[in-house]
């Protein structure tokens, strides 16, 4: 069972904020600031802007649209989903800092008026039932155990008819981790599972599973970029995701590349709605 202090401590540093204006002004960013030009350090998962996208444009979204973003991390998939749709977006994160290094750049983006980043648990949203068109979840379940809850949750918020998109890294071989990894310290931070877990923690609150897609091509190409970035002769770029996994990120890069060729893990998309 994973601990949420300790999730939400693995994630903390106390400075993200600085470290990300500081890296704004290396490349002469000043607010207003576009929403793509913070996506090398906000869309914090496998594939960055480019699986978000294709994730996304699946959801089906228009501006009318409420979407809640479970575990929205400093919120760049929010803003993108602000900024490509018109949806409004709550995004809610356990880690206190991400929530409020969030706000400053949905502020930064001219984005405020579209999304709004709450801190608090994906397991207790606090959101009204039947209040939401769409639900998406990115890189989030890893650290949450209890599947069930999550699903439990995303029916309880969304509408008849409501869709629930997931993206996680999952298991999907047997044998040992290496970690660190980007979500994990250590193996008892971690709550990874398999696809099939997840769809049977979705059907068993009701919702139907439509889709099921395999991203390990972003994954090996993400990480590539990500290796060659960490050991430029110069150092990374000033806006990377260095700057959240902290000192360690080559390590965590490493190990994820060595998993991922092993077959024990993919970034797995599932696709879910509720009856109308």
């Amino acid at each position: 069972m994973t601990n949420p202090n300790e999730v939400a401590h693995h994630y903390h540093s106390g400075h993200l904020l600085k470290r990300i204006s500081d890296g704004c002004a290396a490349l002469g960013l000043t607010p207003p600031i576009s929403h793509d030009a913070l996506a090398p350090v906000d869309e914090f998962h496998i594939g960055g802007r480019l699986a978000t996208e294709p994730f996304v444009k699946a959801l089906g979204l228009s501006p009318e649209s409420r979407v809640v973003d479970f575990g929205c991390g400093l919120g760049g998939p929010a803003r993108y989903v602000a900024a490509a749709t018109g949806a409004y977006v709550t995004g809610v994160d356990l880690t206190a800092e991400f929530v409020e290094t969030g706000r400053a750049l949905t502020e930064w983006t001219g984005l405020l008026h579209r999304v709004q980043l709450i801190e608090g648990s994906v397991l207790e949203l606090p959101l009204d039932t039947d209040s939401m068109d769409a639900a998406y979840m990115i890189h989030v379940g890893m650290n949450i155990a209890d599947k069930v809850g999550i699903a439990r949750e995303a029916k309880r918020v969304l509408r008849p008819g409501g869709i629930f998109a997931i993206y996680d890294v999952m298991q999907v071989g047997e044998g040992q981790m290496d970690y660190p990894a980007p979500w994990a310290s250590s193996a008892d931070q971690s709550a990874l599972t398999s696809p099939e877990t997840y769809e049977a923690a979705l059907k068993s609150v009701g919702f139907e599973v439509s889709e099921r897609i395999d991203r390990t091509a972003f994954a090996k190409q993400f990480f590539a970029d990500l290796a060659t970035a960490q050991s430029r002769s110069d150092g990374p770029p000033p806006l990377g995701l260095h700057l959240i996994m902290g000192d360690d990120t080559a390590l965590k890069v490493q190990h994820m590349v060595r998993n991922i060729e092993r077959g024990l893990i993919a970034p797995i998309e599932i696709h879910a709605r509720l009856p109308v």
